[in-house]
C-alpha cells in the first residue's frame, strides 16, 4: 500500500454459510488514513512492514486414488478439476504436492517399484504402475499450472521384501541390512520421474512413522529415523547429485514432533540432511508444539504435508471447511511454509480406498453421473491459495477478539492478502486496520472471508 495516499481500494471476498455463492467477490471497501481508527468495534490490525516466513504455496496430494478418479471423468469435468486447482487466475493456483512412492491406502491395492525379493541392485526398479493414471494426472496439472509444481515423495512403506514382516501392511519396520537398497530406492524414483519430466522438490522419510495401519505403513522409532538420514537417505541423495532434494522428516501428527525433532535435530551429522519436519492433523491440535519447533530449530523449516476430514465423504458438513481454515490459520501464524492438502479428489464414497479408509476431498465426483461436488473445504482453503502466492511473507497480524481468527501475508507483487474467520453463530462487525489506514468490515455467521490490498 502507498503510504503517502489516504484512500486505498480493498478487494473484499466471502464465503458464508447461510448466504451467496462461494469465493464470492463483495462491494469494494476503501482504507482511509484521514482520520483516526475508532476503538470500537473489535479490531483486526495489520502491520506489513514486520514479516515473518516466506511461502512456499500450497496444494494436496496425488494419489492413485484420485488419478483414476480423474481420468474417469468425461473430459469438461477432469478438465474443470484439474482449472480449478492448478489454473493461476481462475483457480486455486496449487503449487505444493505430494505423491507416494510405492502403494498408500488410496492406491487401488500393494505394490511397490521393486517386487522381486532381494533385488538390492534394482533391476526389476519400474514406474509403470505411475504411468497409468498417476502420471498422466501430474502431467494435465502440469500444463494448467503457470509455475512449476514443487513435488514431495512420501513413502507409506518399502517392499514387502524389505520388511520385517514380510508385508507392506501392518506397520512392520526396515531390516537393517536393506537399507542401502532402500535408499537407493528414493534416488532411482527422483531419476525415473525426472526423466518423465516430472521434478521432484523433496521427500519425506516416511509417512506416518508411528502407526501400525491395516494398510500401507512402516514404523521408525525417532533413531531410527535420524540413522537412516545420517547414513543412508542423505548421503545416497548427494552421492547421485541430488544433494538439493529437500528432507523432511516425521510427516506424522504434532502431539510428537517436538520429541522427533529434538533427537534427529541433536545429531549434527543427521540434522545436515534435514530441510524441515513435516506434519499431520490428526489427533489433538496441539498448534503450539509447531512453535515450539521452530522457537527450538528456527534454522529448519515446517511444513504441513497432510489433513484431510476421516470417515467417508461429509458431504455438506460446514464444518469441514471451518476445520481447515482454522488449521492454516493457527499452522501459518506459527511459522508453517507450507500447506498440503490430502487428496485432490475422490469419488461420491470418499474413495477408492483398498481397505475401506473413506475420506472426504474438497472435490468429489459421481461416478454414475460424471457430476462433480465441490465441498465448502475447497472453498475455504481457497481463501488462502488464490490470495496468498508463493514468495509471499507472512506479516504481523492481531485481532482484538478471539472469535476473529486472522493471519496476513504481503505478496511478491506488494499487495497484502488478510484472511478472517468467524466460526461463531453471530455476525462480528470490525474495523480492518493496515498501517495507519482503516475501514469498517464484517463477517456474517460461520463465514470467512480474505481482504486484498494493492
Amino acid at each position: 500500500m502507498n503510504s503517502s495516499a489516504t484512500r486505498t481500494a480493498v478487494q473484499h471476498f466471502l464465503t458464508a454459510k447461510d448466504s451467496g455463492p462461494h469465493l464470492a467477490p463483495q462491494a469494494l471497501l476503501t482504507l482511509d488514513s484521514s482520520t483516526l481508527a475508532p476503538l470500537d468495534p473489535p479490531h483486526v490490525l495489520v502491520n506489513p512492514s514486520r514479516k515473518f516466513q516466506e511461502v512456499l504455496g500450497f496444494g494436496a496430494a496425488f494419489t492413485e486414488a484420485s488419478a483414476v478418479t480423474w481420468k474417469a471423468l468425461p473430459t469438461a469435468q477432469a478438465d474443470q478439476v484439474l482449472k480449478d486447482y492448478f489454473h493461476p487466475t481462475q483457480g486455486h493456483g496449487y503449487s505444493l504436492c505430494r505423491v507416494h512412492m510405492n502403494s498408500c491406502d488410496f492406491s487401488l491395492g500393494n505394490y511397490a517399484h521393486t517386487e522381486v525379493a532381494g533385488d538390492v541392485d534394482l533391476k526389476h526398479f519400474s514406474i509403470d504402475r505411475d504411468r497409468e493414471a498417476l502420471l498422466p494426472f501430474i502431467k494435465a496439472a502440469q500444463k494448467v499450472s503457470a509455475r512449476p509444481l514443487q513435488l514431495l515423495v512420501s513413502p507409506w512403506s518399502p517392499p514387502a521384501w524389505m520388511k520385517s514382516n514380510g508385508e507392506m501392511n501392518h506397520g512392520g519396520k526396515l531390516l537393517p541390512a536393506y537399507a542401502p537398497a532402500w535408499a537407493q530406492c528414493f534416488v532411482r524414483f527422483i531419476h525415473e520421474y525426472e526423466a518423465e519430466g516430472v521434478p521432484v522438490w523433496g521427500v519425506s522419510v516416511q509417512n506416518e512413522p508411528m502407526a501400525v495401519q491395516r494398510w500401507d505403513s512402516c514404523i521408525y522409532t525417532a533413531e531410527e529415523e535420524r540413522d537412516f538420514v545420517r547414513d543412508h537417505l542423505g548421503p545416497a541423495l548427494a552421492q547421485a547429485g541430488l544433494g538439493h532434494i529437500k528432507i523432511v522428516i516425521w510427516d506424522h501428527n504434532r502431539d510428537l514432533m517436538v520429541e522427533r525433532a529434538s533427537v534427529v535435530y541433536s545429531d549434527p551429522k543427521a540434522a545436515q540432511y534435514v530441510w524441515g519436519c513435516g506434519f499431520h492433523w490428526y489427533g489433538e491440535d496441539h498448534f503450539d508444539h509447531v512453535q515450539l519447533v521452530h522457537d527450538a530449530w528456527p534454522d529448519k523449516a515446517l511444513l504441513f504435508t497432510e489433513g484431510c476430514q476421516e470417515g467417508g465423504p461429509h458431504h455438506g458438513s460446514w464444518a469441514l471447511g471451518e476445520r481447515y481454515a482454522r488449521s492454516m490459520i493457527n499452522d501459518l501464524n506459527r511459522w508453517t511454509t507450507g500447506w498440503i492438502d490430502w487428496n485432490l479428489l475422490l469419488d461420491e464414497t470418499g474413495g477408492p480406498n483398498h481397505v475401506g479408509n473413506l475420506c472426504s476431498a474438497p472435490i468429489l465426483a459421481d461416478r454414475a453421473t460424471g457430476t462433480l461436488q465441490h465441498q465448502n473445504s475447497f472453498a475455504y482453503i481457497g481463501h488462502f491459495s488464490r490470495f496468498v502466492k508463493p514468495g509471499a511473507h507472512r506479516v504481523l497480524c492481531a485481532a482484538s477478539r478471539q472469535d476473529l481468527e486472522t493471519t496476513a501475508f504481503v505478496n511478491p507483487d506488494g499487495s497484502t492478502a488478510v484472511v478472517v474467520m468467524n466460526r461463531t453463530e453471530n455476525a462480528i462487525a470490525f474495523t480492518l486496520r493496515v498501517q495507519e489506514a482503516h475501514c469498517a468490515a464484517s463477517l456474517p455467521a460461520r463465514a470467512i472471508a480474505t481482504f486484498v490490498v494493492s
